[in-house]
């Protein structure tokens, strides 16, 4: 393309958060020569006040394009396209004036990324706006100046769900999970059965799917074939379950996760890039 991303340009004491580009073209396109990005810091799970988005799009409408991308891959805010001589200018108004700093770019820690966890989520197994804070603080060197030879993301998903996508996004993700057996209400189960529920919470009902199939849509779906149901009763061996959260998904009146609440983690990636 007619852009070149690369070449040493950022703020003063940082390595990270700005992604420099510019066009081959600067003599006929002189308004976008430079078109540099910068990586801001989302707040945990992404709670916005709405003053400061205003507050935001004011500095980037005054000192960039106006174009933003909330958010990008790594989780941050995205302000797309800006002048070498504004870079300083925007750094100092988000750090001085809205408390916020510029998030991970480069060879080094990407800006740790968590879902909204117990904040909103009853599935939610730890507190994932916590842990992912703790770590922002704990490993904000990694985050600005640049140490290693490749990329480096944690991210955190309260349970299964992978609302954030850390096992398939992330070198370090921190899955909610639990250890003991799945609550079942076993009258509503059979609401569900009889059609009295509208299963996956009433999401699908835009549609005439006919009746709801337990058997056919829940138990012969488990990827573990944990479950069993006999007409009457439901069951679960927790032994054999790998937590996928589709059952509770499709009944969530009828079943919940247990009480016995942790995270997993797991360490490594599942290819070169991501």
């Amino acid at each position: 393309t007619h852009w070149k991303h690369g070449g040493i340009v950022g703020v003063f004491g940082y390595g990270g958060g700005v992604i420099g580009r510019y066009c081959d073209q600067p003599e006929m396109f002189p308004g976008v020569a430079h078109f540099h990005t910068m990586r801001v810091a989302q707040p945990a799970a992404k709670y916005y006040h709405s003053k400061f988005l205003r507050d935001l799009c004011d500095i980037w409408d005054l000192r960039g394009s106006g174009l933003t991308n909330m958010h990008g891959s790594t989780g941050d805010i995205v302000l797309l396209g800006t002048q070498t001589a504004q870079l300083e200018e925007i750094f100092h108004e988000l750090t001085h004036n809205m408390n916020v700093d510029l998030g991970g770019s480069g060879s080094n820690l990407r800006t740790p990324e968590a879902c909204l966890g117990q904040s909103r989520c009853e599935y939610a197994c730890y507190n994932t706006q916590d842990m992912c804070y703790q770590l922002t603080m704990d490993y904000q060197d990694e985050l600005h100046r640049p140490a290693f030879p490749y990329k480096f993301k944690f991210k955190f998903d309260g349970c299964p769900n992978g609302c954030v996508c850390a096992m398939a996004r992330s070198d370090f993700a921190v899955v909610g999970t639990w250890k003991d057996d799945i609550k079942i209400d076993q009258e509503a189960v059979k609401a569900y059965v009889a059609g009295e529920f509208a299963p996956n919470a009433g999401a699908h009902s835009g549609r005439d799917w006919g009746k709801s199939d337990l058997q056919k849509e829940v138990v012969d779906r488990c990827p573990s074939q944990c479950m069993k149901w006999d007409g009457s009763k439901l069951s679960i061996k927790t032994a054999d379950c790998v937590r996928c959260m589709h059952c509770i998904n499709t009944m969530p009146r009828a079943l919940h996760i247990g009480d016995e609440r942790g995270a997993s983690i797991l360490v490594g990636r599942q290819g070169p890039r991501g």
